[in-house]
């Protein structure tokens, strides 16, 4: 590869994904999950890539808006054992720690071009078959960017449908106002993480929320956030006692309406905090443009599909037609939140592994078999 830093992580001991206990959140390290992390140069700027597996297909993971490259960690592990595989993790624009040219630009375009150009950076030498796997607003890229990828050779959307992601737009401001804007520390951005359901799994939580948010200065911070949010840097969220069994895995109580909450007073303020990344109130002028036409777009692609969603009920008209036609195939796994992939990773990586191998994209590992009905 040209124009490339490359870094090998040291290995961590201890061995990947050791959870102490369902109230430890400290942060794991990329090292416990991924062989490499580069940063790949293209025209438009850097994009920050984590590397499992040097053997097989590549399977490109595109995460969602907010989250990063970070959020496959622990999907990366699992499918690694199935399959002969190299699963690629991209810190998309504007998000992780790559960095462009223009990271408020995020129009699917945009971040579909970026998506090929990576791509083309990484096979430059070597013409490898690519599975495109995105979760929500990564579906969407990856829908896109599939159709301008000659190498193409597999296609799986996570948790996205047209129908139901424009339905849900209207309430998207309202759901991202009610997020914490600052937190005063990692461990407390994993804590929020867990305890308010955007990931069920600790470990995922602990991995992959460091990749959203970023350190400022707190002082600055305060000055210049909404002040009907500036929530987060609590020490704890009022009425919410985390150490009652009764408690653990349940949302803390959200603020009281009547009163703005502000940061308890200690006798020295902290001199730095933790906000997200991005702004995901701000990039509301992409939404549409993301999902629409993407149920259509989707069955478009010439190449083997599956779907994964959360809900049995997810499928919008174009799609339940589609899967009628059997011109994808398409699980749900209900226990799951949104971000699928975090709250059941084995069970994700299970699912496409089977389906790599059942269309000949990818030979499983000795041990891995596939389950008698779904050969």
């Amino acid at each position: 590869m040209s124009n490339l830093r490359k870094s090998v992580l040291n290995k961590n001991p201890s061995g990947f994904g050791l959870v102490r206990s369902p109230t430890d959140f400290t942060p794991l390290p990329p090292s416990d999950y991924f062989d490499t992390e580069e940063d790949i140069v293209t025209g438009n700027g850097s994009f920050h890539v984590y590397k499992k597996g040097n053997t097989g297909p590549i399977l490109c993971c595109l995460h969602g808006g907010g989250y990063s490259g970070l959020t496959w960690a622990l999907f990366a592990v699992e499918i690694c054992k199935n399959i002969e595989c190299q699963v690629i993790a991209i810190d998309l624009r504007g998000h992780g720690s790559s960095s462009t040219n223009d990271d408020s630009n995020l129009a699917l375009a945009t971040l579909s071009r970026d998506v090929v150009d990576v791509l083309a950076k990484i096979c430059e030498n070597n013409e490898v078959p690519i599975i495109l796997i995105g979760h929500s607003m990564g579906g969407a890229v990856a829908v896109d960017a599939a159709h301008y990828i000659d190498s193409i050779a597999g296609l799986c959307v996570i948790d996205v449908v047209e129908g139901t992601a424009l339905e849900a737009l209207s309430s998207m401001q309202n759901i991202l106002r009610g997020r914490p804007s600052s937190f005063k520390s990692i461990e407390n951005a994993i804590q929020w993480c867990f305890k308010s359901g955007q990931t069920r799994n600790i470990e995922a939580a602990r991995i992959s929320m460091p990749g959203q948010i970023i350190e400022v200065d707190n002082k600055e911070l305060l000055a210049s956030s909404d002040s009907s949010n500036n929530f987060a840097i609590q020490e704890e969220t009022e009425g919410f006692d985390e150490t009652k069994e009764e408690n653990f895995g349940k949302p803390p109580l959200p603020p009281k309406a009547s009163s703005i909450p502000i940061v308890k007073s200690t006798t020295s303020t902290p001199t730095v905090a933790y906000a997200w990344r991005i702004d995901l109130k701000k990039t509301e002028s992409f939404w549409t443009g993301w999902f629409q036409g993407l149920s259509q777009k989707f069955l478009d692609v010439p190449v083997p599909k599956i779907l994964l969603l959360a809900n049995v009920n997810g499928l919008d008209t174009a799609l339940t037609v589609g899967q009628m036609q059997g011109k994808f195939q398409f699980r749900v796994l209900s226990k799951s939140g949104h971000a699928i992939h975090e709250d059941q990773p084995h069970q994700v990586a299970e699912i496409i592994s089977i389906y790599l191998v059942k269309h000949k994209l990818a030979n499983p590992k000795d041990g891995f078999e596939i389950p008698k009905m779904f050969a």
